[in-house]
């Protein structure tokens, strides 16, 4: 069985690649190639309440299946850890051997981004140049990579809770991309000219608010995955068009759609289309330049079992 770490993940699974990836995978998820039983995520009985999950995934009879287990320690922002840690195990369809243990904090760190940029592609307007990024960690830096894959960005605004992680976030950026990052002091400031938001935190409480938005802006919201933490108030959630990446997923685990659902401000229809549906072109996306957008992910156990595969598989022709 082949280990794969973490800079060789990075080495084989760029963030285009991976955006072909995620094509594919939520094409073969929505025809029902590629199937997920249910995710369990459990709070440690600690005072963080930290999360530990097991995501399984089948990729067809011919391929491979395989979990990922990881931890999600939100108090690891800002430090020298990642908010997300642990290991994808795959597995061979045919004989069900172990093929790999590949280092899932990467993978989730790519493929969250990739699957903002599909999102990004389809939904954000075609002329959009401004981004906000709400959170300057390891999401920030894959999600301006992916952004950046999709449409032609000029000025990029980040804010973040801690001053210094803006500060590195831009110093490395400007100098990797040779873009333009401006550094906020309020999510406010940060998203008042973006045509595209990313919201990366794992906020407790909803922050952004529908006044902030400029017309006909995107936003990605993927920075929480729970029943109770959120970061898009009931209100912008009830005057935006909304897509997810699974329905039954959004419908279980995601605080954006289920409070404003549970406080009736939005009905249960509020979902425009998935991911699947858009590729597939079995609905439609944006319904003008003008309206406002929201694709809302908790992320999805195929996304990592088919990075894993690629990963696995470009591996092996080294």
């Amino acid at each position: 069985m082949k280990v794969i770490e973490a800079q060789e993940v990075h080495q084989l699974l760029t963030m285009k690649k991976s955006i072909d990836v995620m094509k594919e995978t939520f094409l073969k998820f929505q025809q029902k190639e590629y199937i997920q039983p249910i995710r369990r995520i459990d709070k440690l009985p600690d005072k963080e309440q930290n999360i530990f999950a097991f995501m399984p995934a089948y990729l067809g009879e011919d391929s491979y299946f395989g979990a990922k287990l990881i931890t999600s320690f939100a108090k690891n922002q800002g430090t020298k850890y990642s908010s997300h840690l642990g290991y994808v195990m795959l597995f061979q369809s045919q004989h069900g051997n172990p093929v790999a243990l590949i280092d899932a904090s990467s993978i989730t760190q790519i493929r969250t981004a990739a699957v903002s940029g599909v999102a990004t592609e389809l939904l954000a307007n075609e002329d959009a140049k401004t981004l906000a990024l709400i959170g300057a960690g390891v999401q920030a830096r894959s999600h301006l990579a992916a952004i950046l894959a999709v449409r032609s960005i000029e000025q990029v605004y980040v804010y973040d809770i801690f001053a210094k992680s803006a500060e590195n976030f831009k110093t490395e950026m400007e100098a990797q991309y040779g873009c333009n990052v401006i550094i906020c002091k309020s999510v406010e400031s940060a998203v008042a000219e973006a045509d595209i938001i990313c919201t990366l935190t794992p906020s407790k409480e909803a922050y952004l608010k529908p006044e902030w938005i400029k017309q006909g802006a995107h936003i990605n919201a993927i920075g929480t995955f729970t029943p109770t933490t959120r970061e898009i108030t009931s209100e912008l959630m009830a005057q935006a068009e909304l897509f997810v990446d699974d329905y039954d997923a959004i419908k279980k685990e995601s605080g954006d759609y289920l409070i404003p659902l549970n406080e009736k401000i939005i009905s249960d229809t509020h979902i425009k289309a998935s991911l699947g549906e858009l590729l597939t072109k079995e609905k439609s996306g944006k319904s003008s330049s003008k309206s406002v957008t929201i694709f809302n992910a908790v992320g999805l156990a195929v996304e990592d079992i088919a990075c894993a595969k690629f990963i696995f598989e470009a591996s092996e022709q080294n």
